[in-house]
């Protein structure tokens, strides 16, 4: 995995990932447990994000696996 600049990173939360991806609470959940996914990081007892570059990623792995599809 490819270590980028700390200034590059940034968490993001629950509902975020939700709107970007389209996905529910539920599908982000089941996709991480099935390892298709990224893994959210722990913010603290009762609060955990995303490192938006690789929800990023993962969404654009999405697209390039259509586009293999469909050539």
């Amino acid at each position: 995995m490819k270590k980028e600049s700390t200034s590059a990173r940034r968490f993001i939360r629950l509902h975020e990932v939700s709107k970007m991806t389209g996905l529910s609470k539920s599908s982000i959940y089941d996709y991480m447990s099935a390892g298709l996914f990224p893994k959210s990081c722990s913010l603290g007892i009762r609060s955990v994000a995303w490192i938006e570059s690789e929800v990023e990623q993962w969404m654009d792995d999405q697209i390039a696996r259509r586009d293999q599809a469909v050539a």
